[in-house]
């Protein structure tokens, strides 16, 4: 998973453009894309869009948060048409991944669904109190898949009068992104970068995603179409990383007695063992 891109869940043409792109996941969305008197129909629109003929792309819906009271209704509505996965807005932690995966047991038996397979994906990032809840995470549920972090909503919690500057985020943006990271590889699932909102700034985006890949992000968010070859492009591996993990796993299978080996003149041990492999996609 590399690309995950949003898609208003009561735009079918909208739906039909993000399914010719090449993004790993569409995030169907019933919350800040959709206005509060066409949530119904969004909801139907997004059941419809489900239901139809699948793509190589997972499907995801982005349900509203659970403080609003709309939740339920949401997951009644699509789960029908079997999602992928349910991203969760303004999560404050596990307790409310445990909360969604209950209800989602209860849906998935009456679709029919295998059990457990409708993982969850939170934006954990979008409050001042869910950052205090990033700890939360580890072990909450076998269903989540994802920590996503967020800084539109977490500029209004703040009070903030700016979010970035020269492309650069402020530091408390830094800092939740950074948590969020940090929290995600502590929970052993992705950890997904936020959206880039300069749409027509393709260098800008290139230069964002490589630095996230850097830091151990896997993943990015996306808001446009045309930004999904670039954000796959940039979170593949360079020739040289991979020729660079191939040695290390075949140094490891010639000396499988070894903690730590001198590759390249290098002292190498199994972290950069399980980096090569990660590098590789090997499990």
């Amino acid at each position: 998973m590399r690309s995950m891109l949003f898609v208003p869940g009561d735009s079918p043409r909208k739906f039909e453009k993000a399914s010719q792109a090449k993004a790993d996941a569409l995030i169907l969305d019933l919350e800040d894309s959709v206005v509060t008197d066409k949530k119904d129909e969004a909801r139907r629109l997004t059941r419809d869009m489900l239901q139809g003929a699948r793509g190589p792309h997972q499907l995801h819906v982005r349900v509203n948060a659970l403080d609003t009271g709309m939740t339920l209704a949401d997951l009644a509505a699509v789960m029908p048409g079997r999602p992928d996965g349910i991203v969760l807005p303004k999560s404050n932690g596990g307790d409310d991944v445990q909360q969604v995966a209950l209800w989602l047991d209860a849906f998935e038996a009456a679709a029919g669904s295998k059990p457990g397979s409708t993982r969850i994906v939170v934006v954990a990032t979008e409050t001042a109190s869910s950052v205090f809840g990033l700890g939360s995470y580890k072990g909450c549920s076998p269903r989540l898949a994802g920590l996503m972090w967020g800084a539109e909503d977490l500029s209004a919690s703040l009070g903030a009068t700016e979010k970035a500057s020269g492309g650069v985020f402020h530091s408390p943006y830094r800092l939740a992104r950074d948590l969020c990271l940090i929290a995600a590889a502590a929970a052993e699932v992705a950890a997904i970068d936020t959206v880039y909102t300069d749409i027509d700034n393709l260098a800008g985006l290139e230069a964002e995603t490589r630095a996230a890949r850097r830091d151990g992000f896997s993943a990015k968010a996306l808001i446009h179409p045309k930004h999904v070859d670039i954000v796959n492009a940039a979170f593949e591996p360079t020739n040289a990383e991979r020729s660079w993990a191939e040695k290390v796993v075949a140094a490891f299978a010639d000396n499988p007695n070894s903690g730590t080996l001198r590759l390249d003149g290098m002292m190498i041990d199994k972290p950069h063992l399980r980096a090569a492999k990660k590098i590789l996609g090997l499990p």
